[in-house]
């Protein structure tokens, strides 16, 4: 498990880019108090999701509206390319801990996984 950030680093319906891991990940505090891990990468473009819109469950691409389940990676269609990395989250004493995907990273063209 990786330690990403505090939970209170976190604002209910917005995203927290973390780039200490590769691909950077995305992190999100559902209104509902849930809290997920994506890749941060819209698999379209690179684009940042963290800097997306959440609503229902969903993120929405700020470049090109493509909407990424944050229970499943997949995109509710185009232009968006595939599906985003789940990871798995838990809160531990406060502290956001993420099991990273093992499943290779779905990036758009020109951009590579350090």
């Amino acid at each position: 498990m990786h330690r990403l950030c505090s939970l209170s680093d976190l604002t209910p319906g917005e995203g927290l880019r973390v780039d200490s891991v590769a691909p950077p990940v995305a992190v999100f505090l559902a209104e509902d108090g849930t809290v997920h891990a994506i890749d941060d990468t819209c698999t379209h473009q690179d684009a940042s999701l963290a800097e997306g819109w959440l609503e229902d469950g969903a993120v929405e691409c700020p470049l090109h509206e493509s909407r990424f389940c944050l229970r499943s990676g997949v995109p509710d269609g185009g232009p968006a390319r595939g599906a985003v990395r789940v990871h798995r989250a838990e809160v531990v004493d406060g502290e956001v801990l993420v099991e990273l995907s093992t499943a290779a990273p779905c990036l758009p063209p020109g951009v590579v996984s350090a």
